[in-house]
């Protein structure tokens, strides 16, 4: 009979409580943290919130310097100053504050308004009796909705997480494989179209191609608008005309959106629809499955003998039984977190687009994620760039594989053969079938291939062509394919 080992993990049993010492739940924050640290700057609570005080601050000092609500008085320099500072300085302290004030209203946004309110009444220890800041509780979130200062802090802080985080790494990245493609440019190598030798290439030119295809999607990305709105519960403006009738609402509220450096979005319902974060995600998505296809690739070299990995570079330690072994490591990392990310960012991609009538809350939850999916595609670009850092062209390799494959020959021939039949040369007839014959199934050599050649009658100059033909000297125009990327 076994025995129960149900509770062999308990606390109870005397195991440490590894919970209540803070252990992290995620690996991105726990081994993988020095890699991703920086996205904590932008996509953390505390960075969230931090967004959110700023951004109520904003419409705090917008309003009032623009005269916007009769009665209220002005801000003096030194109040602007004060007010500014708070979500620069927003520290240890502030989060501290904001969860034990959260704990009472149970409402995120609504603990960063009374959190303003506090600063407002601290404002005279600061400044002097004389400032006007204790006066304006009121305008503290003045018609606005929660949703009306969230999307705005979720455009700021994911702006500021993709163009100062994600897209240096990335860009750095391709920026890497583009200098390795003109490295490669002419080193010639074995094609294998559907796993089978094929029509040579260039190492470099096949690089090319991934550098190509992700320059594409960081350009997208790096064009992406990021739109807000402060519009109130339904997207009309209601109770702003209502309270303050001769304020040009639209104007008001578009100033203040492009002052914080964000594109103006005037149709909405109570949410901001969120279409600009399901386009971001898709191409960042994207972005992952080609590099999730470099990564394959890069494999493959390696396992090809194509590639040669740099024992230094990629650490002495391949296998813990088989000590000859030094495993790709840095691409078979990047796939699964590349995985990740994509699955995380096709989620939130399909999920923010919709949302029941004028507004449900599926968004909330799901845009706490947003630091997640970038994480893995941060830690993924990172382990690219240090796999991709750790491999060099075997060339020797390379031209032996291309040295065993001359019946890649037979497509050069066989087109050669139909052009100089377009041209008036005899005996050119059934090309394909005669190459077909000679190299399907059958081990074609050099040797092979010249007695082919030099028995077809083909036109001197073409057959002087062919016979200084071989596999590696059969690249086409690839190096110069190559120079498309400058």
């Amino acid at each position: 009979m076994s025995e129960d080992w149900s509770g062999l993990f308990s606390t109870a049993d005397g195991y440490t409580d590894l919970a209540a010492r803070g252990e992290p739940l995620s690996p991105l924050d726990g081994r993988y943290r020095p890699v991703v640290a920086h996205l904590a700057d932008f996509l953390s609570e505390a960075a969230l919130n931090r967004a959110r005080v700023h951004v109520e601050v904003e419409w705090l000092i917008h309003l009032l310097d623009h005269r916007v609500l009769p009665g209220a008085p002005s801000l003096s320099e030194a109040d602007r100053t004060y007010l500014r500072r708070i979500p620069v300085e927003f520290g240890d302290a502030d989060i501290e504050r904001l969860a034990g004030i959260e704990a009472r209203t149970r409402h995120d946004v609504k603990a960063v308004e009374y959190l303003l309110k506090e600063y407002l009444d601290a404002a005279p220890d600061a400044l002097g009796p004389d400032t006007v800041l204790p006066q304006v509780h009121e305008v503290v979130h003045i018609f606005c909705t929660s949703e009306d200062i969230n999307n705005l802090s979720y455009a700021l802080t994911v702006k500021a997480a993709v163009e100062q985080v994600w897209l240096p790494a990335a860009d750095a990245l391709v920026d890497h494989l583009a200098d390795m493609a003109r490295a490669g440019a002419k080193v010639p190598m074995l094609a294998h179209t559907h796993g089978q030798p094929a029509t040579p290439v260039t190492m470099g030119k096949e690089l090319a191609v991934f550098v190509h295809r992700l320059r594409r999607q960081l350009a997208r990305v790096a064009g992406t608008e990021y739109l807000g709105k402060v519009n109130g519960a339904t997207g009309t403006w209601a109770a702003h005309v209502v309270s303050v009738p001769g304020a040009d609402w639209p104007e008001v509220t578009r100033e203040f959106v492009e002052s914080l450096g964000l594109v103006w979005n005037p149709i909405t319902t109570q949410i901001e629809s969120h279409d600009w974060q399901s386009e971001l995600y898709g191409d960042i998505a994207r972005f992952n499955r080609i590099a999730h296809n470099l990564a394959t690739d890069c494999w493959t070299y390696i396992s090809m003998g194509y590639f040669h990995q740099n024992l230094a570079a990629q650490g002495s330690t391949g296998s813990s039984t088989m000590p000859h072994k030094v495993n790709p490591i840095r691409f078979e990392n990047a796939e699964a977190n590349l995985e990740v990310s994509s699955a995380l960012l096709d989620s939130l991609a399909a999920t923010l687009v919709t949302s029941r009538m004028q507004r449900d809350l599926t968004d909330s939850t799901t845009q706490r994620n947003i630091g997640v999916a970038l994480g893995h595609s941060l830690l993924a670009i990172d382990n690219l760039s240090r796999g991709l850092a750790g491999v060099d062209m075997d060339e020797a390799r390379m031209a032996a594989d291309l040295d065993a494959n001359w019946a890649v020959l037979g497509e050069a021939v066989q087109q050669a053969m139909r052009a100089a039949s377009i041209a008036g040369a005899t005996g050119m007839a059934n090309p394909y079938e005669r190459l077909k014959e000679l190299t399907r199934g059958h081990t074609v050599s050099g040797e092979d291939m010249r007695a082919f050649i030099a028995d077809l009658g083909l036109p001197a100059d073409v057959e002087e062509r062919l016979l200084a033909l071989t596999p590696a000297s059969y690249t086409g125009l690839a190096d110069r394919v190559v120079d498309f990327l400058d």
